[in-house]
């Protein structure tokens, strides 16, 4: 293999990028491929404790990773140990003949026909959200922490049914601690052993037990009976074999349910709402469709997302612009090439939805936001990995059709109810588990006309 050096910021003497990935992760990507290429390698940390990493930003190499080299790539980096650590090791984080397993068991409940029947509980908690919107005192709402209670309300009664009420309050307080505890230290230089009685392992410790409490009394009131909620469905789940989930599996299932399937359709949504806000002849277009399509007042129901074309091009514009997960790692087994590039064996690296869906070779004006890059005719000339906010390959997201379903009907009631316009105009990323706003991202409703 070529013994040539590949491109990448030289940052400080003592700290290399660590600063600037501290302060703006997601500018210093963007920074990183307009000024060193495709394939970057980044030196952080201080002499001693430094780590390096690689950044792919190409579609031909995220590709690559995900997929045509996927076997060589493992879910193996800090981030995804420290996730295992704190939820479990279910579908998101396992390995090997685990995952085969889990899948196994869990690929049924996520068909496209069984997905369709959650749209009456996304239903109820829009139906939910409008009548309590409705009634705001001077119409204003954060877009974050409400989109982040109606996604996690519509997944939690998605999986718990009638249990629905008794997690609720424990997941709205508890996953924001543990969000910030695997994302500080997996950005962190410096990890103390989760055992020693450090302030933020003491925090975290209590949140697990909460979280793992409220979650083991639901599995264990369910046990030997059966019900059609997603948690029911997931415990009577049997293998070729007849093997099923345990209690501790279940439990670790439900919270990476929890955690993937309302944090990303969380983030979906606002941002959609955001940008609706900040384009009102847009939105009079998107309403428009949902009004031609849903009338004035009928249940949102899964056959409307195929008749909602233009407000589906909406969120996948906005999840262009702003991915849930805006990098995704990895850890090479074997030196190997990608994009051209020499990777040696044990890198972590890392695809960037947030920097390959603004490339300039791929998308045109990419900071303009535009749903019509959504056509079909458009999507057909693109490579398949501009655009990967679901990620790709053999692990890529089981929940696209779900997330899909509950962000274009849930967009779809509040627009037919409200039409929606910018407090807050700028916009301050954060980068954990998930892209996040760092503050509030404000929006004044008014009745839709």
């Amino acid at each position: 293999m070529p013994a040539t050096r590949t491109p990448g910021p030289s940052g400080l003497p003592l700290l290399g990028s660590m600063l600037d990935l501290k302060r703006d992760p997601l500018g210093t990507y963007l920074d990183a491929q307009r000024e060193h290429g495709d394939v970057v390698r980044f030196s952080a940390g201080p002499p001693g404790l430094r780590t390096q990493f690689y950044m792919v930003f190409s579609p031909e190499g995220a590709q690559q990773v995900l997929a045509t080299q996927a076997a060589n790539f493992r879910k193996e980096n800090l981030f995804y140990e420290e996730i295992r650590h704190t939820f479990g090791n279910g579908l998101l984080t396992s390995q090997d003949t685990d995952y085969q397993r889990q899948r196994r068991l869990v690929q049924p409940l996520f068909t496209r026909r069984r997905v369709d029947g959650y749209a009456a509980a996304i239903d109820l908690e829009a139906a939910s959200l409008v009548e309590r919107w409705a009634a705001v005192p001077g119409g204003v709402v954060d877009a974050v922490d409400e989109m982040s209670r109606f996604a996690l309300r519509a997944v939690a009664r998605i999986l718990f049914g009638a249990d629905v009420e008794a997690a609720i309050a424990v997941v709205r307080e508890q996953f924001p601690v543990l969000g910030r505890y695997v994302r500080n230290r997996s950005f962190s230089p410096l990890r103390p052993p989760r055992s020693w009685p450090t302030p933020g392992n003491r925090e975290a410790a209590a949140a697990e037990r909460a979280l793992y409490a409220v979650c083991d009394e639901i599995i264990a009131r369910r046990a030997g009976s059966s019900s059609d909620d997603l948690l029911g469905l997931l415990a009577d789940a049997r293998g070729e074999d007849g093997e099923a989930l345990d209690a501790t599996e279940l439990r670790e299932q439900v919270l990476i349910f929890l955690l993937a399937g309302h944090e990303t359709t969380a983030t979906s949504l606002t941002f959609a709402l955001h940008l609706l806000a900040l384009h009102p002849e847009l939105q009079a277009e998107a309403r428009a469709e949902v009004r031609s399509v849903l009338g004035d007042g009928r249940p949102v129901r899964a056959e409307d997302l195929a008749e909602l074309p233009y407000l589906t091009r909406v969120l996948k514009e906005a999840m262009r612009l702003y991915p849930a997960a805006p990098a995704i790692g990895r850890r090479s087994v074997a030196a190997c090439v990608v994009d051209g590039v020499p990777i040696p064996a044990g890198a972590d690296v890392l695809v960037a939805p947030y920097v390959t869906q603004r490339h300039p070779k791929h998308w045109e004006d990419p900071e303009r936001f535009d749903p019509d890059r959504f056509t079909p005719e458009r999507e057909a000339q693109r490579h398949r990995y501009a655009w990967f906010p679901f990620g790709g390959g053999p692990r890529a997201c089981i929940g696209q059709h779900f997330s899909m379903l509950e962000s274009v009907l849930g967009l779809a009631a509040l627009l037919r109810a409200f039409e929606v316009a910018p407090v807050d105009t700028e916009v301050r990323l954060t980068h954990g588990i998930t892209m996040g706003v760092e503050g509030t991202l404000r929006i004044a409703l008014t009745e839709a006309q």
